[in-house]
């Protein structure tokens, strides 16, 4: 990682964890996009992304809990399918162009996701019912091996598909993202350091500057709803480092 680059990527990676920690989310996709746009190479991006998200995530899911907002019912059958999963991802490795353009793919459907969810708040007002098991389980398989593949906890895929099936509420939502990504990443980490991964200097001053943000934001994002307007920069953000990489 360039020695030049790194305060500008602890700046953005506090915000980052700010705005993403506000929803139960970790960030890595915001993590994803910074990286990207400072040209950090690929193969360095995916486990500096899951690092972060395990401290960032836990951080979130503490606020969340604490703010009554979390269901182990609700939870337990995404995860007990994606953390095997994302461990598998993790240990997946692609080759480097492979990476970048993966990584590409994930970033722009996480952007289109963020600016549907902006120009199109859920509408629906019936009582929220939770999937049956099966169901739950074959969605958190998917999104946990997408997650250890890509670098990601998978909570960016899980919210909007709960929210969109009616699954749970916005806050619970967000208490069952916050862990499953969580639980994700460090599956997802665990592959990587199995193939060999080790954790670099810099590595420190962008974890602390992302949980100083996750703090923030958690704190503030456990009692309020996310202002439209955030979702619609961040889905900005994320269009371009995604095209970035795809068109690289």
């Amino acid at each position: 990682m360039p020695a030049d680059a790194l305060p500008i990527l602890a700046a953005c990676f506090l915000i980052v964890g700010a705005l993403y920690a506000a929803v139960g989310h970790a960030g890595a996709s915001g993590y994803l996009a910074v990286m990207a746009l400072l040209s950090v190479a690929p193969e360095v991006m995916r486990p500096t992304a899951l690092a972060i998200n395990v401290l960032v995530a836990t951080i979130a899911f503490v606020q969340f809990v604490r703010a009554g907002h979390f269901s182990w019912a609700l939870f337990w059958p995404f995860a007990a399918a994606s953390i095997p999963a994302a461990f598998v991802g993790g240990m997946i490795h692609l080759p480097a162009h492979a990476l970048k353009v993966a990584i590409g793919v994930v970033l722009l459907l996480t952007a289109f996701r963020m600016a549907w969810v902006a120009m199109h708040p859920p509408m629906s007002k019936a009582a929220p019912s939770p999937p049956r098991t099966p169901v739950a389980l074959a969605v958190g398989g998917v999104m946990g091996l997408v997650a250890g593949l890509t670098g990601t906890g998978g909570g960016i895929f899980l919210s909007p598909v709960m929210l969109l099936f009616n699954w749970a509420d916005t806050k619970r939502t967000a208490a069952t993202a916050s862990l499953f990504i969580l639980l994700n990443s460090v599956a997802g980490l665990s592959g990587l350091a199995s193939a060999g991964w080790r954790p670099t200097p810099s590595l420190a001053v962008l974890a602390a500057a992302a949980c100083i943000g996750g703090l923030i934001g958690s704190t503030l994002g456990s009692r309020r709803a996310t202002p439209r307007a955030l979702n619609l920069a961040l889905a900005a953000v994320l269009f371009i480092a995604g095209g970035k990489l795809v068109l690289s």
